[in-house]
């Protein structure tokens, strides 16, 4: 099963994001299961290298290298927020609309956060 997970959410504020990539994970980590992650909007900041936070906090920056699938960013979103592709974390790369409709055509499920 080919599943893809869209996120919108900024990775901090509220918990979609948060929960969404622990789902992305898990899911990952059964046996058939594709996962594929694309982050749009605020959520490419997600995927931002050298996140620092408080003691007992998650981290989205790891949370995204441990996804177990591809994790795409929109590069029109990264553009808008200034964030470039050395600001990445491993795993994650700069994506396009283009693709994430590619993603979403071979997807048996979207789930969208």
């Amino acid at each position: 099963m080919n599943t893809l997970f869209i996120l919108n959410d900024a990775p901090y504020g509220s918990e979609r994001s948060y929960n969404a990539l622990r789902l992305a994970r898990q899911l990952g980590k059964m046996e058939g299961e594709t996962v594929r992650v694309f982050l749009m909007g605020d959520a490419v900041a997600c995927a931002k290298s050298g996140q620092k936070v408080p003691e007992g906090y998650y981290n989205a920056g790891d949370m995204v290298r441990m996804v177990g699938g591809e994790v795409g960013l929109c590069g029109t979103c990264m553009d808008a927020r200034g964030m470039s592709i050395d600001q990445v974390v491993e795993g994650a790369r700069r994506s396009t609309l283009k693709e994430l409709a590619e993603w979403t055509a071979a997807a048996d499920k979207v789930l969208v956060f």
